[in-house]
C-alpha cells in the first residue's frame, strides 16, 4: 500500500480515536441529545443526492515536488489522547503570539477570505475555514466549506481528520449523520496555531488549534482540537492545495503544557 494511502488510513483512525476521547468528555450531553434524536430524525440525503460539491480526484504524489511532499508528510508531535480535555494553562510558551491579518467577506461563499498571500494569511484562512465549517458539528457543512476552499485536485473533505471526527461523534451518539440536531449547538473557536513550513513562498502547511464546544440546553463541554492543512496561494486567495493531506495535527487543550510542547502559539487578530 502506498504511503499516501497509509497516511489517509492513519488520519481516519486518528479522527475516530479523537472522537472517542471527545465522546468520553461529552458523555452526558451526547446521551441527552441521543435520547431526543435517536431514531426520531429523518434520514439525511447522501452527498450525491443532496448535490453536495465533490472535490476532483486528488493529486498524484508523483506530480508533487519532493520538497512539498516532505513538508506535507513530515509527522507532527504525538500527544496522549487525554491531552484534548480541559487542563491548567501552561506558564510557558512556544513563542510570541502570531498576529493574523483580518478576514473579509467573499461573495457567494460562507468562508471569509484573507489577504495578503503570506504564511500568516494562510493560517488566518484555515482558522476562518474551521470556525465557519464546524458550526453545528455537521459533517456536510464541513465538507461544503472545505470543498469550496479547495483548488482542483485537492483531497476530498471526507478524507480529513475533522470530517472523520464529526462523523464518528454523530454515529456514536446515534444522531442523524448530518444536518441540525434539535436542542444542540456546536462551534469551534480557533485560539492557537503554528506554521509548519513553507516552500517557495506560495505553498505552506499551517496548523490551527481551538476549542470545539458542544452545548445542549445549557450544558456545555469543550475539547481541544487541532487541524493541519496544506495551502497554496493562487494570486487572490489561499486554497487547500492539490497535494496529499498534511500529516495529522496534534490535538490538545489550548494553552496547556501539551499544546506548548507541540509548538502551538497564541493567535491574535491584527
Amino acid at each position: 500500500m502506498s504511503a499516501p494511502r497509509d497516511a489517509a488510513r492513519e488520519r481516519r483512525r486518528a479522527g475516530a480515536g479523537l472522537a472517542a476521547v471527545v465522546l468520553g468528555t461529552l458523555s452526558l450531553v451526547t446521551v441527552l441529545v441521543a435520547l431526543i434524536v435517536a431514531r426520531a430524525t429523518t434520514p439525511v440525503p447522501t452527498p450525491a443526492e443532496s448535490g453536495e460539491p465533490v472535490a476532483a480526484t486528488p493529486a498524484d504524489p508523483g506530480d508533487v515536488s519532493p520538497s512539498v511532499l516532505e513538508l506535507v508528510s513530515r509527522p507532527m508531535p504525538m500527544l496522549p489522547p487525554q491531552a484534548v480535555r480541559p487542563q491548567p494553562l501552561s506558564t510557558g510558551s512556544a513563542g510570541p503570539p502570531i498576529v493574523l491579518p483580518p478576514t473579509h467577506p467573499v461573495r457567494g461563499s460562507g468562508i471569509p477570505g484573507v489577504v495578503p498571500g503570506t504564511a500568516r494569511g494562510a493560517l488566518a484562512q484555515l482558522a476562518a475555514l474551521d470556525q465557519a465549517a464546524l458550526r453545528g458539528a455537521d459533517p456536510d457543512l464541513y465538507s461544503r466549506g472545505f470543498t469550496a476552499l479547495s483548488e482542483p485536485g485537492a483531497p476530498a473533505a471526507a478524507e480529513t481528520g475533522m470530517h472523520s471526527l464529526l462523523r464518528s461523534l454523530r454515529m456514536s451518539a446515534g444522531m442523524s449523520p448530518a444536518g441540525p440536531v434539535p436542542g444542540m449547538l456546536a462551534d469551534f473557536q480557533p485560539t492557537h496555531g503554528q506554521i509548519k513550513g513553507t516552500v517557495g513562498g506560495r505553498f505552506v502547511v499551517v496548523c490551527v488549534l481551538g476549542q470545539l464546544s458542544v452545548d445542549h440546553r445549557g450544558q456545555t463541554v469543550t475539547a481541544g482540537i487541532g487541524d493541519c492543512q496544506a495551502m497554496r496561494w493562487n494570486g487572490h486567495r489561499w486554497r487547500i492545495a492539490a497535494t496529499p493531506l498534511a500529516a495529522p495535527a496534534p490535538s490538545a487543550w489550548p494553552g496547556s503544557d501539551d499544546a506548548v510542547s507541540a509548538g502551538y502559539r497564541e493567535l491574535r487578530e491584527g
